[in-house]
C-alpha cells in the first residue's frame, strides 16, 4: 500500500494521479477538511499519521518544508495526528519512506540515518512542477538515496512523470541529502535569473527599449536563461507566481547560505540573491509569489515592467500586534 501524508495544493492531486494510475492509495492530513471527496478519488482515508505509516509499504511525504517534515518524522515538539512519536517509529522494518518536499539536505541526511537505524529505507525526490504538473502526472524529480530504495520508489515515480518530459527522473546518487541539495540549488539558479533579468529589463526600460522588446532579444541570445524562455511572460504580464511562498523561498536561500558558509565556500552572488529576497519578504509578508523580488526591485527602481501596470496591491503586512 501507497500512504500518502499531505494532500493539500499538492499531495491531493498526486494521490488522485497514482490512485489512478492503479496504486492503492491511503491519505491522512492533519487538517481534515482536506480528506474529503478522496474516496471519490479512489483514495483510502487512514484515522492518523501513525496508522498510516504503520499500514505503508511506501510513504510518501508531501509537505511544505523542514519544520513540518521533522515533527511529522521524528517527532520534534509533538507532530500532530502522528500519536505523539515520530512517523519513523511506526514504518515497519523494509518498509520505504518517499519524501517529494524540499527540504534541508543535513535534515534529510540526519532523518534517512535514523530510517537505516530502524530497517526503514529512506528516497529523496524533491519534486519539480506545480499543481497542475501533479494533475498531467508531469512532475519532474531530483533523486537520491540507495539503489535497492530507488527501485522500489520508481514505479511511484514513473507514475507521476509518465507525461513528462524524457529525464524527468534525475539520479544524484546514493548521497543523503543529495536529491535537496540539487534541488535547492536548482531553484537558487531560477531566483538569480529572476533577479538578473529584471534588472537587465529595468535598465534597459530606462534606456528607452520596450521591455518586450528586449525580452525578444534576448531569448536565444547569450544571455538567454530557462527564467527568459519559460517565465519572463508572467513577470511581464503582472503574474507573481503565486505558486510558492516567499517565505519558503527566503528559507531554501537561507540553508543553502549556511551551507556554503559551512563548507568555507565561495557564496558571494547566491548571498546578494538571497539578501534580496529577504528585503522582498520584510516588504510583502509571508504570501505567495515567487516574483515578488522582481516586484521589489521595479518599486526600488520606480519603473514597472507589466505591460498594462496593475495598481499597486501589495503592501506590508500589519505587525503581529494587530
Amino acid at each position: 500500500m501507497v500512504g500518502v501524508l499531505g494532500v493539500g495544493r499538492m499531495g491531493r492531486p498526486i494521490a488522485r494521479t497514482l490512485a489512478a494510475a492503479g496504486f492503492d492509495v491511503t491519505a491522512f492530513d492533519v487538517e481534515p477538511a482536506r480528506l474529503a471527496g478522496l474516496d471519490a478519488l479512489g483514495v483510502r482515508t487512514a484515522a492518523s499519521a501513525a496508522a498510516l505509516a504503520a499500514a505503508s509499504d511506501l510513504l510518501l511525504t508531501v509537505l511544505p518544508g523542514p519544520p513540518e517534515i521533522e515533527r511529522a518524522m521524528a517527532g520534534t515538539g509533538g507532530a500532530a495526528g502522528s500519536g505523539g512519536n515520530g512517523l519513523l517509529d511506526h514504518l515497519r522494518p523494509g518498509a520505504c519512506w518517499l519524501d517529494l518536499s524540499s527540504s534541508d539536505p543535513d535534515l534529510m541526511a540526519r532523518l534517512s540515518r535514523d530510517a537505516a537505524d530502524r530497517g526503514v529505507l529512506t528516497v529523496e525526490a524533491p519534486l519539480g512542477g506545480g499543481v497542475e504538473a501533479a494533475e498531467a502526472a508531469e512532475l519532474s524529480f531530483f533523486v537520491s538515496g540507495e539503489a535497492a530504495a530507488i527501485e522500489l520508489a520508481l514505479p511511484v515515480l514513473a507514475a507521476l512523470s509518465a507525461r513528462a518530459e524524457p529525464g524527468a527522473i534525475r539520479r544524484l546518487g546514493e548521497a543523503p541529502g543529495a536529491g535537496n541539495t540539487a534541488k535547492l540549488l536548482a531553484n537558487l539558479l531560477w531566483f538569480g535569473q529572476s533577479i538578473a533579468v529584471t534588472e537587465a529589463l529595468l535598465l534597459g526600460s530606462r534606456r528607452g527599449i520596450d521591455p518586450r522588446a528586449l525580452q525578444d532579444a534576448l531569448t536565444g541570445s547569450a544571455g538567454g536563461s530557462a527564467f527568459i524562455d519559460r517565465h519572463l511572460d508572467r513577470l511581464l504580464a503582472g503574474d507573481d507566481m503565486a505558486t510558492f511562498g516567499l517565505d519558503r523561498v527566503v528559507e531554501e536561500l537561507d540553508t543553502l547560505t549556511r551551507l556554503a558558509a559551512d563548507a568555507e565556500l565561495p557564496f558571494a552572488l547566491s548571498n546578494l540573491v538571497a539578501g534580496i529576497h529577504h528585503r522582498a519578504l520584510q516588504r510583502f509578508g509571508a504570501v505567495d509569489g515567487e516574483l515578488l523580488a522582481a516586484r521589489l526591485l521595479e518599486a526600488e527602481a520606480g519603473i514597472s515592467l507589466v505591460d498594462e501596470a496593475p495598481a499597486d496591491t501589495h503592501t506590508a503586512p500589519p505587525s503581529p500586534a494587530r
